[in-house]
């Protein structure tokens, strides 16, 4: 099974990725391919693999994404590879994508796995606050970047098959998890019916 997260630069993707690894047997991500700089804190093949834009350019004409985007004028792409290896093991895959590449992803595995998207909702000024407040400080320009998506990333809310408030941590991993545990049963319940 594959758990999409989605939500504007801020919305807590990240925090919530970390807390359902911690709080669930068999749920891990998987870092997507990056051609951005290495930051302060990141692991290669933790946080991102890392690769130059001249690699990521090759990767794409070999076909090794299910999907890719810009983001920010640095590419993000999901591997193929990687992705088939995890969930093929039987892994619960928790991967944070933009709304582009939900729709692509969707679109391109529903029918030999299963995938649920989760937006996480975070308002405007409280998203503003966040950017403001991290470590890797963004510039303004940036800031005003993110928050300019912020309205296209709202309009594609009708794609996913949950939109969650984000305004409370603990809350918000406590409503994914009951979600996780509810399609792993309507999963079982779908193979049983098959068989």
């Amino acid at each position: 099974m594959l758990i999409i997260l989605s939500g504007v630069s801020g919305a807590g993707k990240d925090t919530i990725k970390k807390e359902l690894i911690k709080k669930m047997d068999n749920v891990e991500t998987l870092p997507s391919f990056t051609s951005r700089d290495i930051r302060e804190g990141d692991i290669e093949g933790k946080t991102y693999h890392f690769v130059n834009k001249e690699e990521f350019e090759e990767m794409i004409e070999n076909k090794e994404f299910y999907e890719y985007n810009v983001h920010h004028n640095k590419y993000y792409g999901t591997s193929k590879k990687l992705l088939k290896e995890k969930i093929n093991s039987g892994k619960i895959v928790v991967k944070d994508i933009d709304v582009n590449g939900t729709e692509n992803l969707k679109e391109l595995l529903e029918k030999d796995t299963k995938v649920v998207t989760i937006f996480l909702r975070v308002e405007k000024e409280e998203l503003k606050r966040r950017l403001e407040s991290r470590i890797d400080k963004p510039d303004q320009a940036e800031i005003k970047l993110r928050l300019n998506r912020f309205d296209y990333e709202e309009s594609k809310t009708n794609i996913y098959d949950y939109v969650i408030k984000n305004d409370e941590l603990e809350k918000t991993v406590q409503i994914i998890m009951t979600i996780i545990e509810n399609e792993q049963k309507i999963e079982r319940q779908e193979e049983q019916e098959i068989r």
